[in-house]
């Protein structure tokens, strides 16, 4: 078992180990990026927060996990947690890390999996439509191919 997880400690011991983990988070609070300030923009439709550096960034918070049918007045609606490292919206009862939207993470990885795939699913190209009309003149997508022994027959 770690020296951390024990029971037996010194209060010397975990006086240390505090001062420790409090000089490793200022570190960390030095190193990110934080929020100074955060509203919403009713007329460009856009978050824009200011960050502690002096730059700032605008994304579209309907991008969002759980936020593309959020009303205007939820999403001016903004509060800064933790010294600038996350934006809560109360009304939505959402939270998202600062360094996370700076890196484009706009939700939980298996909703941002399938966000992907649904925007890669409705691109469209010129032969991408072609097919689609071609295939809807014939009565749509043609159907696939099963070999008598219930395998698919156009994977072989």
């Amino acid at each position: 078992m770690p020296k951390s997880m024990t029971i037996g400690r010194t209060k010397a011991e975990m006086d240390k180990e505090i001062d420790r983990a409090l000089a490793r988070g200022r570190r960390l609070a030095r190193g990110e990026p934080r929020a100074a300030s955060a509203r919403y923009d009713r007329r460009t439709r856009r978050m824009v927060v200011e960050l502690s550096n002096g730059c700032s960034f605008l994304f579209p918070p309907r991008a969002l996990q759980g936020m593309a049918r959020a009303s205007e007045a939820a999403l001016a609606d903004v509060e800064i947690l933790g010294q600038g490292h996350a934006l809560h919206l109360p009304r939505l009862d959402a939270d998202f890390t600062v360094p996370g939207l700076l890196m484009g993470v706009f939700g939980t990885r298996a909703w941002m999996a399938s966000e992907l795939a649904r925007r890669a699913g409705q691109s469209t190209s010129p032969a991408k439509a072609a097919a689609a009309r071609a295939n809807g003149r014939k009565g749509g997508r043609p159907r696939r191919n099963v070999a008598r022994d219930g395998s698919d027959a156009d994977r072989r």
